[in-house]
């Protein structure tokens, strides 16, 4: 009698465990490649001053990235960052409070999330493409370095800073 309750219990437990993995829309491990961005960060510039606070949470079901930065100097931005199925690439769509936005797409390379922008005309008349690196470091700091190419080559750093845990 023991063992078949005992029977009975690790098989409900086993087919629920399967339901509730297979119900998980954003379960996979392309879905974990930026967790190692999630967290309470401060923010310093390559210099080592710091220059804001940043909050990365995981929000509806593990599909989304939230990001919230907050400067020093009063500026404020948010992004959504998401694993699209179709496409197989991470997208992030951010917009801060002066209403400057970009997106950007691309995926996880070895301890570096890579993500770009399509190609845009600057006022210069020129083409341009940003690219922004998530960087992995092995003490647990990111870095975050937001480079601007023309032509394939970088041509401006427009941010290059580390991120340290404060949680």
């Amino acid at each position: 009698m023991r063992s078949g309750i005992l029977f009975a219990i690790l098989f409900f437990a086993f087919f629920s465990a399967k339901a509730q993995n297979e119900s998980c829309a954003c379960c996979t491990e392309n879905h974990r490649d930026f967790d190692f961005w999630v967290g309470e960060w401060e923010v310093y510039d390559d210099a080592g001053n710091r220059v804001g606070t940043n909050t990365i949470d995981k929000m509806q079901e593990g599909c989304v990235l939230r990001e919230n930065w907050i400067g020093l100097g009063g500026n404020t931005g948010t992004s959504l960052n998401f694993f699209n199925l179709k496409s197989k690439q991470w997208e992030q769509l951010w917009v801060d409070n002066s209403g400057t936005h970009l997106k950007l797409k691309g995926n996880r390379t070895g301890n570096q999330m890579v993500l770009s922008s399509d190609e845009f005309a600057s006022t210069d008349g020129k083409l341009y493409i940003n690219r922004i690196k998530w960087i992995l470091n092995d003490d647990g700091t990111v870095r975050q370095l937001w480079e601007v190419l023309q032509d394939g080559l970088v041509v401006q750093v427009a941010f290059d800073g580390i991120y340290k845990r404060s949680d």
